[in-house]
């Protein structure tokens, strides 16, 4: 019998005990730098000759491990491995599914700095940032362990005389999943462990930026004592590996976390029907956010400015809910800027190894790029305030940058940039702040700040998105307290770490029995 639920617990790093073992930490996987990780295809470690290194993003020229490369074969006969598994996995109790996927939250618990250690190298989060994906990893096992048990249960249905009736959820089969690199082990594991505590089969394509925190989720699964083939490995290009994945008959299900475009294809080629395919392909996505915050004339401007610099400047804007807009109202346009830009200068940049850096880098070159010609496009549409620096000689390392005076309408203020970046708006008065807020083809994250009552109830039914904060940071959703996920162009509103998610990888069974 599993106890209540509870989310795990951020660690300290103030405590002296704390820093050192994650010191220790950092120094185990850094001697551990050179190993290569397998394929993992129906429980065997498999050999593909392709290699996909991962590089340090605070330090360019540092491989953090290897892993490796998948062909379209391999990712074939994952699906196939993945179907024989189903045979019996499908018939295992929800109790024994349960039982392993928080046997593997009790392994992941057991190396938590080592893993958040492997992200702080891999993609440059914090020491806390890294530790709160580790934390809801943890959380995502413990949270849908319990979940599966709840759907496992009889379900009664209206009672008829002369019959008994009974609905019960049944797993749909072999699915992919295909998460992202920004929360690497957190999401990763939560997009897998999900549909495997339900019954499914998964076979894991992890982002390419991120590979190595994903073997490591991988091996702990196997330690945790997962059947083979219940949870099968093969990192490799979306354009050959994903395409494989996504088109093959053999798929059941895709679950997806990633890009607008990417999720947008995914749909469309999950629409196709392939020869032998004897299903609808169902795609739960996930795909980013153009998330606002909106700054009222009766706001706290002390906690805004703290609120909207947290939400916009974590782990470097790159979460589909940063706070990439603030909405702020005329009449403290000008002394709200003024704390917003005071506060994002106390920000310190550099390679997060170092505790004392807030913000590290961007996650590869082409982000880094990308995100600058953003800043320089914002410059010309607004006017710059603070940040707008950087340097890609030894890591990919961008300022904070804050860009006022941006027109609603203007390419900063619709696009998703993923990087350190925030736009500032000025809004006429509230109800214009609202229709601003509403203007993108977005809706996964947003909030105000204000303390007009009236106002937040406004604001409660008017903005349109998924994740909803009053007089708090728009970031940092946790497992069970505010399931995750958003409308429109922000996806499927799959609601992560919810009480629905489990369903979307189920389907349902009536049972009618006459007496």
């Amino acid at each position: 019998m599993l106890t209540p639920f509870k989310n795990e617990p951020y660690t300290d790093f103030s405590r002296p005990e704390n820093r050192k073992q994650m010191e220790a930490a950092l120094a185990r996987i850094e001697a551990d730098f050179n190993r290569t990780w397998p394929l993992v295809i129906g429980g065997r470690d498999v050999k593909s000759g392709g290699k996909i290194k991962s590089y340090d993003p605070s330090n360019k020229e540092q491989v953090v491990g290897t892993v490796e490369k998948a062909t379209a074969a391999d990712a074939d006969a994952a699906l196939t491995a993945a179907w024989k598994a189903f045979d019996s996995w499908k018939h295992t109790t929800p109790e024994e599914r349960a039982g392993l996927v928080v046997k593997l939250a009790a392994k992941m618990r057991e190396r938590k700095h080592e893993l958040s250690a492997t992200m702080v190298c891999e993609v440059g989060k914090s020491w806390a940032e890294a530790d709160g994906d580790t934390a809801e990893a943890i959380d995502f096992c413990e949270f849908y362990a319990r979940e599966a048990i709840r759907y496992g249960a009889k379900h009664p249905q209206c009672p008829w005389p002369g019959e008994r009736n009974e609905l019960e959820y049944i797993p749909l089969g072999a699915g992919v999943a295909i998460p992202p690199w920004n929360f690497p082990l957190a999401i990763l594991t939560g997009m897998t462990v999900g549909p495997v505590a339900a019954g499914n089969t998964m076979v894991v394509k992890p982002a390419s930026d991120a590979p190595v925190i994903a073997a490591k989720m991988i091996a702990l699964s196997r330690e945790a004592g997962f059947p083979d083939g219940v949870i099968n490995f093969v990192p490799g290009s979306g354009s050959d590996v994903g395409e494989t994945l996504v088109a093959s008959p053999k798929t059941r299900f895709i679950n997806f976390t990633g890009s607008r475009d990417v999720g947008l294809h995914i749909v469309e080629e999950a629409a196709r029907h392939r020869n032998g395919q004897r299903w609808i392909k169902r795609v739960t996505a996930e795909m980013g956010g153009k998330d606002a915050a909106i700054v009222d004339s009766e706001a706290d401007l002390d906690a805004a400015a703290e609120g909207v610099v947290t939400s916009a400047f974590g782990f470097q804007g790159q979460k589909c809910s940063a706070c990439s807009r603030a909405i702020v109202d005329a009449k403290v346009y000008d002394e709200f800027i003024e704390k917003l830009v005071a506060r994002t200068k106390r920000i310190k940049v550099g390679p997060t190894r170092d505790p004392s850096n807030w913000m590290g880098p961007v996650v590869n070159k082409a982000s880094f790029d990308k995100t600058m010609e953003y800043i320089k496009a914002g410059s010309r549409e607004g006017r710059l305030l603070c940040g707008g620096e950087a340097s890609d000689a030894q890591g990919y390392f961008i300022q904070p940058t804050v860009i006022a005076d941006v027109s609603p309408t203007a390419k900063m203020a619709r696009e998703e940039i993923f990087g350190p970046v925030l736009a500032v708006i000025e809004a006429r008065d509230f109800d214009h702040a609202l229709e601003i807020f509403n203007s993108t083809d977005y809706g996964l994250t947003g909030g105000v700040f204000t303390r007009n009552e009236a106002k937040i109830e406004k604001a409660r039914h008017e903005c349109f998105c998924g994740n909803f904060y009053i007089n708090r940071k728009i970031t940092g959703a946790l497992v069970g307290v505010q399931p995750f996920g958003g409308y429109n162009m922000s996806g499927t509103c799959s609601k992560a770490g919810g009480s629905d998610y489990l369903l979307l990888f189920l389907q349902s069974k009536s049972i009618c029995q006459r007496l």
